[in-house]
């Protein structure tokens, strides 16, 4: 299998400032996929291309980003029949808290990771409805943190793309917090784009989906198409930090709905075009994340993996779960990703399901951009006590 070397890019704890030229940051790494595609294509063919003849030899890949540190916290008692042990989870959410930032306190905790003038946007994952969506008792351990920092609690925003099923999942306007969806078509800032060179087909929500609602000619398929994806108005404009709180799950367009996922695909439009061959999102996910409103804005990322599933993600499918007890956490969204995807590949090579493979190659693309470490060998893996 090939495996490029790291290429020359920033690691994520110096992503560029919002002055930056994001056109250029942009063509920057589409070259650089381009690199690396090459490189893959050359290694299977057993030789350089005749246009790459002659050319001069690129300079020595810099050293690979600081190896990264996964915590993680499992009870058995945590979780039983899709219930969860409030006070257990509670000290799970803590201690990795306290261990992400090696803070004495969780006031103090915080304080490391959010500034008093921060506007707070705490990403779940939503999709899975009562039984899978991303535990209440997780946000509401980080959200009294937060308060007991100082913030405070009715100006903490909660989002997902969709908020359909959560109040089977326990979660109700009386937390105090702001609970928050993206509205179709008027949630995304047209001021706020990505532009990649895969087209795709605008249905109703996406922002510049055009309809004849009986006033104007019938559109061909091709008119509406487009390259351009806008970001949710609350990752362009309302939030200045994130916490970032995916579940442990497959995705079936785009292998895992792990941290790099969570935080960009959810948060914009024309987004489908990102889970289809040949791609996948593998250099779109990472780009995507990269993007000031996205990255350089999370400052914690919690995997839930109390309930774990392997197939049919993120959507709910009882038959592919089972209680795993498990959180994990980090700085590093791209060490969290790897460790799921390989956790994943476990169980489903076990229960004879396909593996992910291709699928989930936006994790391995992200490390080769220095968003992070995607190879074992550069993530160690602390467990803590709850």
């Amino acid at each position: 299998m090939c495996r490029p070397a790291p290429l020359d890019v920033a690691e994520l704890s110096i992503l560029p400032s919002p002055i930056e030229s994001t056109i250029a940051a942009r063509l920057f790494r589409s070259i650089a996929f381009l690199v690396v595609s090459v490189g893959c294509a050359t290694a299977w063919l057993g030789g350089p291309p005749a246009l790459a003849q002659g050319l001069p030899q690129p300079a020595p890949p810099p050293p690979a980003p600081t190896p990264s540190v996964v915590y993680r916290a499992h009870n058995q008692n945590a979780i039983h029949d899709f219930q969860t042990n409030p006070e257990i989870v509670r000290r799970m959410t803590n201690a990795l808290v306290l261990a992400v930032t090696h803070q004495p306190d969780v006031a103090s905790a915080w304080r490391s990771l959010v500034r008093p003038n921060d506007r707070i946007g705490i990403k779940i994952s939503a999709a899975g409805g009562e039984i899978f969506t991303t535990h209440r008792e997780i946000v509401n351990t980080i959200v009294d943190g937060l308060v007991a920092a100082g913030h405070s609690r009715r100006d903490i925003i909660v989002w997902d793309r969709s908020l359909a099923g959560i109040k089977e999942a326990g979660y109700t306007e009386r937390e105090g917090y702001q609970l928050k969806s993206i509205p179709p078509r008027d949630g995304y800032d047209l001021k706020a784009t990505y532009s990649a060179p895969f087209l795709g087909n605008l249905i109703w929500g996406d922002s510049e989906y055009l309809s004849s609602g009986g006033q104007l000619p019938l559109l061909s398929e091709t008119e509406n198409t487009s390259s351009v994806s806008h970001f949710s108005k609350i990752v362009a404009n309302e939030v200045t930090k994130i916490i970032n709180l995916p579940v442990l799950s497959d995705n079936v367009r785009n292998g895992v709905a792990g941290c790099l996922y969570n935080v960009t695909i959810p948060n914009i439009d024309n987004w489908r075009r990102f889970g289809l061959p040949p791609d996948y999102g593998a250099s779109s996910i990472p780009e995507i994340y990269y993007d000031p409103h996205i990255g350089q804005k999370v400052v914690f990322n919690l995997m839930d993996g109390l309930q774990a599933q392997y197939a049919g993600g993120p959507e709910s499918q009882p038959g592919y779960s089972f209680p795993f007890a498990t959180l994990y956490a980090s700085k590093d969204p791209v060490a969290i990703d790897a460790i799921a995807l390989r956790q994943l590949e476990e169980w489903r090579k076990k229960r004879k399901v396909p593996p992910i493979k291709r699928l989930g190659a936006h994790i391995m693309m992200a490390g080769q951009f220095g968003l992070g470490n995607a190879d074992p060998s550069r993530i160690e893996v602390r467990d803590v006590g709850p």
